[in-house]
């Protein structure tokens, strides 16, 4: 397995998904998307997997993230995204062309 976490800081998800893979020693690669965010061709892999409505941390508060989400174009909505990972929910994990975005422990169980 070669997983990789995606998240712009540690959160409570981000630090559970960590702890999950920690506590089963699977070794994980940590990226700050604040230093080095995801291309689109990365972000094009998450959505084919999840889908774009599922990628997008909707807020009340957040009209451009309700904006993103209802966008047509798809290439459109990953450029937003790609320069805003704010937008994004987070933690996204990735093992190879397989993802998740969130807490998904059920999911990375079945990645063995």
């Amino acid at each position: 397995m070669n997983i990789q976490i995606y998240a712009l800081k540690r959160d409570f998800d981000v630090q559970k998904a960590e702890r999950y893979f920690r506590e089963r020693r699977i070794p994980y690669q940590f990226v700050d998307l604040s230093r080095k965010g995801m291309g689109l061709k990365e972000l094009e892999a998450v959505r084919r997997q999840v889908g774009l409505e599922a990628m997008v941390r909707l807020s009340n508060k957040d009209w451009e993230s309700h904006y993103v989400a209802q966008l047509a174009d798809a290439q459109a909505a990953l450029e937003k995204l790609r320069d805003n990972p704010k937008l994004l929910r987070l933690p996204i994990v990735r093992n190879g062309a397989q993802a998740t975005v969130g807490y998904q422990p059920d999911v990375w169980a079945l990645w063995r």
